[in-house]
């Protein structure tokens, strides 16, 4: 396999990225022996601004947006991403068109004192940079009070440990990957905290004239995680949300690829939530009519407070 040519994988150099784009490699690896396959670590935007709240640092693309610029420029082959974190605008000759098999979308929380959520008491600190979770948490425990958490997930079990927080809430389908379910104290039920837009799926992302690395990444595509990544995307798109507003969706897919896909947006202090479900076998189309549900009963002006808010 000596002829067939190089890839390189672009990546930001978490410990969680680089373990997704270290699984990419191998599983290249494994399917065409002899490829090389090296990573190219790219700083990203969102990594160098750590001691601001993401809502506040504003835009979008805070983590893929160098790595977007090394991939048109030609410098990677493809990039590899925590779906959540990908715009749904892709810069012009892009395409994420691989979703591998999804994790467990679940938000975890984390308590030193090994408590629960629900056990936490009055005026807890609980540690998260989400507005979407913030939200949800205040409107389900009122009596807790939340502070931003920044980092990567080692660095923010780390202020917990530290006792700067007395929980915290983190993706628990990054926690399993880097091998650390047993630090959970608890995953949160999806109707405690939705989780957010393609949380716990992969993207990669490729240039779209690239025939060479898109047929050699074909074997990755699981076609029931793409369909329930395309419907919430969809219903994230027709909300024009991202980091700064509490929007969360969550999509299933059963054998007939009918897909079931809730979706909620709610006020940045929690005191109200507008959530609704629909079904169907379109993904986009599911994704546009639930968020006119969304909409139809109050999510806009809910999402143009959010926006008010951050741009204070």
């Amino acid at each position: 396999m000596s002829d067939i040519k190089p890839i390189t994988i672009g990546t930001r150099g978490s410990a969680l990225a680089l373990w997704q784009a270290n699984w990419v490699k191998s599983e290249l690896e494994r399917e065409y022996p002899g490829i090389v396959v090296t990573l190219r670590v790219i700083k990203t935007k969102g990594d160098k601004i750590l001691d601001v709240p993401l809502a506040k640092v504003g835009g979008k693309g805070l983590f893929v947006k160098e790595i977007e610029d090394a991939l048109l420029a030609g410098e990677i082959d493809l990039a590899v991403h925590s779906m959540k974190d990908v715009p749904t605008e892709l810069p012009e000759g892009l395409q994420v068109a691989i979703n591998p098999p999804r994790e467990d979308p679940r938000d975890a929380f984390f308590s030193n004192s090994g408590k629960k959520l629900s056990e936490m008491a009055k005026g807890a600190v609980i540690g998260t940079s989400s507005l979407r979770r913030i939200a949800q948490i205040l409107h389900a425990f009122p009596h807790l009070e939340t502070r931003d958490l920044r980092g990567n997930v080692d660095t923010r079990l780390k202020k917990l440990e530290r006792g700067e927080y007395d929980g915290i809430i983190l993706a628990y389908a990054g926690v399993k990957r880097l091998g650390w379910s047993n630090k959970v104290t608890e995953l949160i039920d999806p109707e405690t905290s939705l989780p957010a837009i393609a949380q716990g799926a992969l993207g990669i992302e490729t240039r779209c004239d690239d025939d060479f690395t898109n047929q050699r990444l074909a074997f990755f595509q699981d076609a029931t995680t793409a369909l329930a990544v395309r419907a919430e995307r969809s219903l994230l798109k027709t909300l024009e949300g991202g980091c700064q507003v509490p929007i969360a969706g969550h999509a299933t897919v059963d054998d007939n690829e009918s897909i079931t896909l809730t979706g909620l947006v709610a006020a940045l202090d929690g005191r109200k939530i507008i959530k609704a479900t629909s079904i169907s076998s379109d993904p986009e189309t599911l994704g546009k009519t639930l968020a006119q549900t969304l909409l139809d009963q109050g999510a806009g002006e809910l999402l143009e407070e959010c926006f008010a808010a951050n741009e204070q």
